[in-house]
């Protein structure tokens, strides 16, 4: 299998009135193209300080992070900056979209920082809105569509860049049961198509769309289950 992801004994401290508080402490962990992964823990268990780092937010105190083949443990912060804007696609809690755009205009944005001409930026956001189901309401802006439309739009800019892979931090965290249901379904159907989803939450019936749950305690990985691979064979 094809790994997207590698850390090697990744450790993350913070450091206050001189003295050194470790958050992760030597997590290896290992992440296949294609895969559908949760991480889990309580508050306090390092879960957002990994995510920053698998984000490439923030760099390691020790250890290597090896991202689609590239060791960004070690990078400057303006190549941190180009590895985000190519390789990873965010999804956030707060849907983070700007008021006066369409959606359209609003999933085109990252490309604007990429260079690419106005023409091919709405082609381009049209075809991530297709792939959120969300075509038609392209021209609509976000006080226009519901909590859900719009964190569908937020999906549809996380992959307009094509992303190695897609990092979704609580994202039904500020949505009903239903829509939250709606929404792991196209990470679900994402996943499908080929993405590699890398989901962070604290809710257990969020995970469970996830084949794979990686449980954090303590700055350690707890435990690593892949599960219902009887029924993965059926997609």
């Amino acid at each position: 299998m094809d790994t997207i992801i590698q850390l090697q004994e990744i450790e993350k401290s913070y450091f206050m009135g001189g003295q050194a508080i470790p958050v992760l402490k030597k997590i290896s962990l290992e992440i296949f193209r294609n895969e559908y992964v949760a991480l889990m823990g309580p508050s306090g268990s390092g879960k957002s300080t990994l995510m920053n780092i698998l984000g490439c937010l923030d760099s390691p105190t020790g250890g290597k992070y090896i991202l689609n083949g590239k060791d960004v443990s070690k990078m400057a912060d303006d190549d941190l900056a180009e590895v985000r804007n190519t390789e990873i696609g965010f999804v956030f809690q707060q849907f983070n979209l700007l008021p006066r755009l369409t959606a359209a205009e609003n999933v085109a944005l990252p490309l604007i920082y990429a260079g690419i001409s106005k023409k091919e930026r709405m082609e381009r956001a049209m075809d991530a809105l297709n792939k959120v189901g969300l075509a038609d309401r392209s021209h609509h802006k976000s006080n226009e569509l519901s909590g859900g439309q719009i964190q569908r739009v937020a999906i549809a800019r996380a992959l307009v860049n094509n992303p190695s892979i897609l990092l979704a931090d609580e994202p039904t965290g500020n949505l009903d049961s239903k829509t939250s249901a709606e929404v792991m379904e196209i990470f679900s159907k994402l996943q499908d198509a080929g993405n590699t989803v890398v989901l962070v939450t604290h809710e257990e019936d969020i995970a469970l769309y996830a084949k794979r749950i990686v449980r954090l305690k303590d700055g350690i990985v707890e435990s690593d289950t892949l599960r219902a691979l009887a029924t993965s064979s059926t997609h």
